[in-house]
Formats: structure tokens, sequence, C-alpha cells
């Protein structure tokens, strides 16, 4: 009796051992998925864990077979095998837990949706009716809810014999078209009423519209953009450059496709080895080569967005001459929970501002003052620019103070529990396209911050150079939407100071010391914003208004300009033109016809003002706004003046 006993704790023993090297197995594994972070001590800890569980077996098979010199507690001995096991299995969960929450920073896999869409007065109500339409289909074939999903959805219902496809280049002329009734309907992604409701014309596009068919693909990102993986083997211990993108989004998780709306645009280079950084806010108006559409012509750059990551990244990239190596997008919840995960940000709020909360239900207002804001607090500070005398420039700074305030609070963490929900914020609130492990790696950088913060008075631990984009705003005929938009062109100048010194940051050139410094002390000295200027003003030549001028006043201001001009029809005075007003110049193809009206009654001059400045520039009023724009080298000029487009992030 008392050997079978014997054998059935024997068993036992055994069934701890296996079950304590097991739990042991799956804590060595979870701390070699930290590569980069400690790695002499982790080596050491799994080595140790290793040499214990040795141990173990060679105690447990001496107690076993009897050779032990002083009869062993079997008992005891079980309790600390399982007391083992449940060390080494909380040990491997909560790294689990951790690596789990970092991974899922980068949503590999994210739901596409596009919309069949209609004007709100077409009879057709579902996409099984959809018969004798012209619908717009946007041709990049790589391009997921403009292309791919809508090609199935076209093949699932045989849309294509019924109707008629026509193939698109771009978003803009697909929506002018189908508001013209050019065409009848329209494939365009999910986020289509973000990604146009800022533009004058659109901002009743949800309630002008209506949805008759959608359909849903989750896809990995990796298939369907190149920026994912182009900076995959890269170390974050080099110099690097992080594009962060506001996304107008309420959802409490970003796993679905969200568009950048283009109002939140922050270039970021970063050297580990200096921990020095300089931070450019990308006005959304600016007029830029769009790298995604044919012949990379000039646009807002806010109109990139709708082409996804590639296409934003590439004409950033294509303009300022630098590589971005990663992006990551936030959304409004994110970033407030972000904010109340570190007990909020100190900053200081210049005056009263008020917007609608995260999830657009009620409205909250800020006081002035400098004051310790929280979640949904700062994000009226970072999203207002309406109430701001200089408008975007002062949403953009905003946006920058608390990037800043939440990189110098990080300092603050000192309990497990604030590390584990600004983990859990991060992790779903926040889409990029950093690696597992380039994402731990930042461990040895917040390593080095700390101790710069102990080895230092200095209140901000990393050195922030702010960057400014100087402009002027102009009104141009945008070609694709068919219409004027007030555009911010930025300055040449400005652009490439702004180029030089990102690039010495990231060490690809040598900084130019400054040889001599001059200053006054009736006159304190203060730090410039690299960027800022002064500059001199350049605009675009822009194709006047004929339209009522006479045939000596046209032929006269077409040689002022330098345009070849024609006339159709005999006197009178000009009732069509071949070109739209304000149409720039330099992209006019042949001559410019003129068609008179031959109404000789009529033939008197137009007393009417004519732009002669040297840069030929007929600049009107802001988008949707009844006071001219005024070109600026200085933040104190809204690049957005239109008094519709909502306060976007």
């Amino acid at each position: 009796m008392a050997k079978k006993e014997g054998r059935i704790i024997h068993k036992f023993l055994v069934l701890f051992l296996i079950l304590a090297l097991i739990t042991s197995l799956l804590a060595i594994y979870e701390i070699f998925l930290f590569d980069g972070i400690e790695t002499i001590l982790r080596y050491f800890i799994m080595g140790f864990i290793l040499l214990y569980d040795l141990r173990l077996i060679y105690r447990t098979r001496k107690i076993i077979k009897g050779r032990t010199k002083k009869k062993p507690h079997k008992g005891a001995y079980m309790f600390w095998l399982l007391l083992y096991a449940i060390i080494c299995f909380v040990v491997a969960y909560s790294l689990n837990y951790i690596y789990n929450k970092v991974s899922s920073v980068n949503k590999g896999d994210v739901t596409y949706t596009s919309y069949l869409v209609v004007m709100a007065e077409n009879p057709t109500e579902n996409i099984k009716d959809a018969k004798d339409l012209k619908i717009g289909l946007l041709n990049d074939e790589k391009n997921p809810d403009g292309y791919i999903i809508p090609m199935e959805m076209i093949q699932k219902y045989k849309l294509q014999d019924n109707n008629e496809i026509k193939d698109y280049e771009d978003y803009s002329s697909m929506l002018a078209d189908l508001y013209a009734k050019e065409i009848s309907a329209i494939f365009v992604p999910s986020g289509y009423v973000t990604m146009f409701s800022n533009i004058t014309g659109y901002e009743n596009i949800e309630t002008d519209t209506k949805i008759i068919g959608k359909a849903s693909k989750k896809m990995k990102k990796a298939d369907v953009s190149v920026v994912e993986t182009a900076s995959s083997g890269k170390d974050v211990t080099e110099p690097f450059t992080i594009l962060l993108m506001g996304i107008d989004s309420t959802d409490e998780v970003l796993e679905k496709n969200a568009v950048a709306n283009g109002d939140t645009l922050i270039l970021v280079t970063f050297n580990p080895k200096t921990l020095n950084a300089t931070m450019l806010s990308v006005p959304r108006d600016s007029y830029v080569p769009i790298s995604c559409w044919g012949g990379h012509p000039e646009n807002k750059i806010t109109h990139a967005a709708a082409y996804g990551n590639d296409c934003m990244i590439n004409t950033i990239e294509d303009y300022l001459d630098v590589n971005i190596d990663y992006y990551a997008k936030i959304n409004f919840k994110g970033l407030v929970k972000l904010v109340d995960s570190v007990g909020g940000v100190e900053v200081d709020v210049p005056q009263e501002l008020c917007t609608d909360d995260s999830s657009r239900w009620a409205q909250v207002c800020i006081q002035p003052g400098r004051q310790v804001l929280n979640g949904e607090q700062a994000l009226v500070f970072a999203r207002n620019r309406k109430q701001l005398q200089d408008g975007d420039f002062g949403r953009a700074r905003h946006q920058q103070e608390i990037i800043m305030a939440l990189v110098n609070k990080m300092k603050e963490i000192k309990d497990v529990k604030t590390f584990m929900s600004i983990l859990d914020t991060v992790s779903n609130s926040i889409d990029t396209n950093l690696t597992t492990k380039q994402i731990l790696s930042f461990y040895n950088v917040g390593k080095d911050i700390i101790k710069k913060s102990l080895s230092s008075d200095e209140a901000d631990l990393v050195n922030i150079q702010q960057l400014y984009l100087a402009g002027s705003g102009q009104m141009i005929y945008d070609e694709r939407a068919r219409m004027v938009l007030w555009d911010y062109i930025p300055n040449s100048h400005s652009r490439d100071d702004i180029v030089y010194a990102m690039k010495v940051n990231l060490e690809l050139l040598e900084h130019s010391d400054i040889k001599e410094f001059h200053f006054s002390i009736n006159n304190p000295y203060q730090k410039g914003v690299i960027g800022e200027g002064p500059y001199s003003t350049t605009l675009y030549r822009l194709l006047p208004d004929f339209t009522g001028d006479t045939e000596e006043i046209a032929t006269r201001t077409c040689s002022e300009y330098g345009i070849r001009c024609t006339f159709k029809g005999e006197k009178g005075t000009v009732t069509e033109q071949s070109e739209p007003a304000k149409k720039r110049i330099d992209l006019m193809k042949g001559e410019l016809v003129l068609t008179l009206s031959g109404d000789k009654d009529k033939d008197k001059e137009k007393d009417k003002d004519k732009d002669d400045d040297d840069d030929g520039d007929d600049e009107d009023d802001g988008e949707g706004d009844d006071t001219d724009p005024k070109p600026t080298t200085s933040p104190t000029t809204d690049p957005s003046p239109d008094p519709d487009e909502d306060d976007d992030e």
C-alpha cells in the first residue's frame, strides 16, 4: 500500500515538474521576444531560468530514486514546484500582454469599405436596382476602396451589364462630374464626407448624396501599401523621420481604414544620439505636386489624403526631399485618452476656445491662462482654428505644444497602472508602420531621455526646434474640381531652409556654425523660427477674367500678360473665354480664344480694375470669404479662410 502511495506521489511530482518546465519555457520565450531591451540582463535571466530548470529536474529525479541524503518533504517540494510554475506563468502572461499590445499598434490587417453613391434626388435606392447608370470608378488598380472593392461589387451585382463604367484618375474630377450630372454614380471610400465636405461647393455633400451600396473587405496593409515595409529594417537608434497624421474619427478603436484629412500633418525628425528634434506642421492647403496623380500636378496637399498613406507620404517626401521612415495616425478618442492617461498636459491657453467634444455630442470650452488640460480640453486646444487670429497656423502651433507637453509629461510616469493605461490607449487608437521590434527599441531612447532628466534641470527632455513653412495665399482655378479654390503657395526659400534644418538633424548634411553674432541690450535676443523669413512674396501668374471687356481692352491685356489671343465674332464685348479665369498661365496650351458678343450698341469700354502687379497675379477673395487673403510670410494669416469648413483635427 505504501509503495502504491509512493508511486502516486511520484506521478504528481513528475506532473508538477512538467508544469513548471512548460511555464518556465513560456517565460523564457516571452523574455526572448523583447529583442533590443537590456540584452545582457535578458540573457542572464533566461540562462538562470534554464539552469534552475535543470536543477529541478536533477532534484526531482533524486527524490523519485530515493538517492537524497535527507528524507525530503515531498509535499513541500510539490508546493514549491506549483508556486514556481505560477510565478513563471504570471511573468509569461504579463510579458505576452505587453508584447501583444505593442504589436497591435501596427495594425497589419485593416478593414476597407467602399460606397456606391448617387445624388439624393436619384430614384435608385439599392445597388441591386442600378440600371442605365453611368458609374465613375478610380482607375488605380492598387487602391483598395477606390478600385479593388468596387470591382468586386461590379462583378457581384453584374453592374457592367446594364450600366456604363467610366474610369477616372482622381476623385475630384469624378465628384465634379457627379454634381454636374455628367455621370450618375461614383465609387468612393467610406470617409468621403470627411474628405470633401471642407471644399467649397461640397459643404452639404452628406445630404446632397445618398449611399445605394456598400462593401467591406479586410486586407493586409503590406499588400496594398509600399510604405508599410519600406523601413522595416531600419533601427530607431539612428536618426529618423516620422509623419504624424490626425484622423477625423470618433471610433474607440482605429481598426478601419481611416482617412487622414490633412488638417493635422506634422513631420518630425529625431536624432536619438543628440535627443534633438525638428517639428514641421504642413499647412493643409499647401499647393504642392501630388505624387500619385499623373504628371504630378500641384494641388492642395490635403487632397492627397484621399488616396491612402502612400500618396500622402510620397507627396511630402518629394516636396521636402527627405525620406519619411515611419508614420503614425491617431484619432480624436486616442488623443483624449492619451492626455488623460498621463494626468493631463500643461499649456498656456491664449483665449477662450470652444469646439465639440470627441464624440461630437456636446460643446467643450476652455478659458484663457496657463493650466493643466484634460483630454477633452486638450482636443479643443488642438482642433480650434476659427477663433484664432492666425487661424490654421495657430492651430498647428497648438498641436505642436500638445505634443511637446506629452513628451515632457512622460518623465512623470512612475507606476505600472499609468504605463498600462498608456499602452492600452496607444494600441487601440494609433496605427503605424513601425514594426514591433522598432517600437520596443524606443525603450533605449526613453532610457537616454530619463538619464538626461536625472542629470539636468532642463524642463524639456528633448530639444525640439519648431519649423515654419512660409507662403502666400492665392485663388487658383482647380483643373480637377473645376472651380476656383484658395491655395497656400509655399515660399521656395522657406522650404529650402526647412529642408536644410531637417537634413542637419538627420546627419545628412553638416551643420555650419555661426561665425558672428550681434545683439543689443535694448533689443533682447529672441530665438528665430527656421523658415519664417522674411522672404519676398512669389505668386503664380493667373489668367484674367475677360468677360465684359471690349476687343481693344482684351488685346491690350493679352499683350501685358504675354498671352496669344484670338477673337471669335465681330466687335462687342467678351462673353466667353476658352480657358477659365484664374487658371495658371504657365499651364495654358495654345492660344486663348475670346468670343465677342457682336452687339455694336454694347461696344463700350468697361471701367474694370486690372491687376498691374509685376507678378501678374489676379488674387481674389478667400474660399467662401468676403475678404482678400493677404500674402504673408508670418504665421498671422489663416491658410484656410473658408468659414464653412469644419474644425477637424
